[in-house]
């Protein structure tokens, strides 16, 4: 202790950042790195296999409605108007007075679009294998005057007759986003096997597969980016960072990735929501993870998670740039392009990176030139300019969730765990004294030895709750469910917004005004208060996670390989237990000093 605090932090990151390997993954994207690097490489969540299955499916686990229904047409469309009212701009089928622009769209072939990542059009993934034959005989080739060199998404007329025809060799697997612009022509079908924050687990990708897919991705990363081969791994040890929506038996089957395929040395679990407040170094918050698929809210008091405040909403960052499509169809200001998110992952890409880029959460017609993409059967992309409208309205679904219609991508099945297999099970059953301070909700009647889960409900046959409610009203409930004023004030002043939905241009402001107004007239709390991230928020759970690694590095909270594979959690001494409450509140001590 007295060496953790007289340690310069740069020196202890150095000494114990450099074989510590973090790992958050999410839905959309994981982010992974070396404890010691300043940023993980942060990278889209899914990967693509060859396939010669006949008729071929584009997207393993379709099981995706794309009919909205009447009723949800019918309430989106309420909720548009209801947004467009406080906006203060036109109802969904008003037609502006006295435009300023004209609504004209065109395709811009020959387009040269400022060299800004916003603009840049996306390349076909080439799915062959590049070997030093294949590579010696195009030499020869363009020596000879011949021209062989394969296009982004080489397809039917683009094919060098000159080559062999072994030379052109299918890639087995694509990892990241690689693999989402993947032409749909290609024999490849796409595979996300984590989805609205749970394991992708159904009738239609099984749960060996899942597994199988998530040991291919992460291997992949740590040897093509982190440069981490099979063979050295037992001199790394692992940080799982895993969201809150995770029940206890998919945290195992992680846990059994980590250890036993990809064979790191030991291996320790955080959640995400404690995790993101070491990331930004504070004890007490009310955390708002806003993912690409799955908003959650959990409060934490002096680096201690209150599993009871704990909400999950089926939204996220992918939801809005579905509904900016929806608008600007409805507006006509969208080209006549096929664009389809469920098909074609590239053109959910490149809403994603539209949303990103022009929506924001403001007063007034906000409106924007802007260049969208079309991209057919491997033909390169075409620009088509046009003026995009309405672009406040689709973020402010977070706070009128109808506008989003989320049960497009509805949450996996959990009909995979009525077979629950407790992770607590047989070596689990032991009592420690309880401190006097804590009530029975808080103090852990099963004990796993991490914080997260010291009195984490087990659900046996359901999962967690999701909330049909507004980003407002969960952040409200999950404050006021703690019961104590003086934590309510307090947390209602330490709002921390995480994730990439979190970087959406006014959305601090609207967070605090609609929890303002969410909150009761009878409770005696008259200030909200969201705090500034003080680094990238995508990237802070994973930073917290990476502290909380370097901090706690050697204690018994630690599961090695040897013990996992034999015994699963190993039990070690009972001395652990009794402080793993204030582990992560020592760490902050440390961090604080």
């Amino acid at each position: 202790m007295d060496y953790l605090k007289s340690v310069v932090p740069s020196q202890l990151v150095s000494e114990r950042g450099s074989n510590l390997i973090v790992i958050n993954p999410g839905s959309t994207n994981i982010r992974i790195g070396l404890a010691s690097q300043d940023a993980p490489f942060n990278i889209p969540h899914c990967i693509a296999r060859y396939t010669n299955q006949v008729p071929k499916k584009n997207v393993q686990d379709q099981m995706l409605n794309s009919q909205v229904t009447t009723a949800q047409h019918v309430e989106r469309e309420k909720a548009y108007d209801v947004i467009a009212s406080l906006l203060k701009i036109p109802f969904l089928d008003e037609e502006v007075a006295n435009n300023s622009f004209p609504r004209k769209m065109g395709r811009v072939d020959g387009y040269n679009p400022p060299n800004t990542r916003k603009d840049a059009a996306f390349n076909w993934t080439d799915v062959y294998e590049k070997n030093m034959n294949s590579t010696s005989v195009s030499e020869n080739l363009m020596d000879k005057g011949m021209t062989n060199e394969p296009l982004d998404g080489q397809h039917e007329g683009s094919e060098p007759k000159e080559l062999p025809s072994n030379e052109h060799k299918f890639k087995a697997f694509i990892c990241g986003e690689e693999a989402l612009k993947i032409s749909p022509t290609e024999p490849y079908c796409l595979h996300r096997p984590i989805r609205r924050g749970h394991l992708n687990i159904s009738e239609h990708y099984s749960m060996q597969q899942v597994f199988e897919d998530l040991h291919t991705i992460w291997d992949w990363i740590l040897i093509e980016k982190l440069h981490i081969p099979l063979a050295e791994r037992n001199m790394y040890s692992a940080i799982l960072v895993v969201p809150e929506t995770f029940d206890n038996r998919e945290i195992k089957e992680l846990l059994s990735i980590v250890l036993r395929d990809l064979r790191f040395s030991s291996a320790v679990v955080h959640q995400e929501g404690l995790a993101a407040v070491f990331g930004n170094g504070l004890s007490t918050a009310c955390v708002v993870n806003m993912g690409g698929q799955v908003t959650s809210v959990i409060c934490i008091e002096d680096g201690v998670a209150l599993p009871t405040t704990g909400k999950t909403l089926p939204f996220g960052g992918e939801d809005i740039a579905r509904c900016l499509l929806w608008t600007q169809r409805h507006h006509q200001t969208w080209p006549q392009i096929r664009t389809d998110v469920l098909s074609k992952p590239i053109d959910l890409l490149m809403l994603n990176r539209l949303k990103e880029s022009y929506c924001a959460i403001k007063e007034g017609e906000l409106d924007s030139l802007a260049v969208v993409h079309s991209y057919e059967d491997g033909m390169p992309a075409g620009s088509h300019k046009t003026r995009l409208t309405a672009l406040n309205v689709p973020p402010m679904g977070l706070f009128y969730p109808t506008l989003l219609v989320p049960d497009v991508y509805p949450p996996p099945p959990r009909f995979w765990f009525n077979d629950y297999e407790d992770m607590l099970e047989e070596t689990w059953h032991m009592e420690f004294p309880r401190r006097s301070e804590f009530s029975d909700g808080l103090f852990p009647n099963v004990n796993v030895g991490l914080a997260m889960w010291d009195s984490y409900p087990v659900f046996a046959t359901k999962p967690k709750k999701e909330e049909k409610v507004g980003l407002a009203e969960a952040i409200t409930g999950s404050i006021l469910s703690t019961g104590r004023i003086d934590l309510q004030r307090k947390l209602f002043c330490s709002i921390q917004l995480i994730g990439g939905v979190a970087l959406t241009n006014g959305l601090v402001s609207a967070v605090e005004e609609r929890v303002l107004h969410a909150i009761p007239s009878n409770e005696a709390i008259d200030t909200v208060e969201v705090l500034q991230s003080r680094t990238n928020p995508t990237l802070v759970p994973w930073k917290g996670g990476a502290i909380l690694g370097i901090l706690d590095f050697g204690r018994d909270a630690w599961i090695h390989r040897e013990d996992w594979i034999r015994n699963g959690i190993h039990i070690g001494s009972g001395r652990k237990y009794k402080d793993s409450y204030f582990l992560q509140a020592q760490a902050m001590c440390y961090i604080n000093s």
